[in-house]
């Protein structure tokens, strides 16, 4: 029984799906299925919020993934519904949509007053970097508070991307969505909105995160010396 317990599948990322499921289906229903004619404004508005909230709840349950994040998006889902069928104003979808990364952000920054600052939980840890090496050439040579304090330079840029989310997701959900809350014009623009959000948002804070990668890689490499085939984690 333990084995089972502790044999938990390997999450994998599938950027396709996770495109499809919880941008690309979603607005097709709320942009061409929220008429009278077809699912209603608040019919559609439910079952387009089902796609990215079993998607999301799945992927907690079957990999066991219950990180902040991970609950925060569930989260922000249900806000989304609640706002659409309670019909509030549009107003707050904007609120909704800058809170939940400037929540993350806020929290990468409290995390580097703790032992567990969040740079190492996403970025630097044995799943991605063969730690025990680094830290071992560092300590060698002497460089350990100098990698620290690059490493807490990393977060900062990290707690950045959340807070260019946060500001661009208040912009375009306050340029886009301006129609009633549970009326197909609301739905329309959610659509629209989501499928605006990835090449204006997504993509940057992509390339955002890549540079800081890419930082970490060259601060790594410049203190211990190691190759990028040492500093990379092995595959198993």
């Amino acid at each position: 029984m333990n084995d089972a317990l502790t044999d938990t599948p390997q999450h994998k990322p599938r950027p396709f799906v996770d495109l499809l499921v919880s941008i690309v289906i979603p607005s097709v229903i709320l942009m061409k299925f929220s008429g009278d004619a077809h699912l209603g404004p608040h019919q559609a508005l439910l079952v387009a919020l089902a796609f990215p909230l079993g998607w999301g709840l799945f992927e907690l349950v079957r990999y066991r993934k219950y990180n902040f994040i991970a609950v925060l998006g569930v989260i922000s889902v249900f806000l989304t519904g609640g706002i659409g069928l309670l019909e509030l104003d549009p107003k707050w979808l904007a609120v909704k949509e800058a809170a939940v990364p400037g929540v993350i952000g806020l929290a990468v920054l409290f995390s580097t007053r703790t032992r567990y600052p969040l740079i190492r939980t996403m970025v630097y840890n044995e799943k991605v970097l063969n730690v025990k090496r680094i830290d071992e050439r560092l300590h060698e040579r002497g460089l350990t508070e100098i990698f620290e304090r690059r490493l807490l330079m990393a977060t900062y840029f990290l707690a950045g991307t959340f807070f260019f989310s946060s500001v661009m997701n208040f912009i375009v959900a306050k340029w886009i969505v301006v129609s009633p809350a549970g009326t197909e014009a609301f739905n329309a623009e959610l659509g629209r909105m989501t499928l605006v959000s990835y090449p204006m948002i997504a993509i940057p804070s992509m390339l955002m995160m890549f540079a800081i990668i890419f930082y970490l890689w060259r601060t790594i490499h410049g203190l211990t010396g190691l190759k990028m085939e040492e500093i990379v984690a092995e595959q198993k």
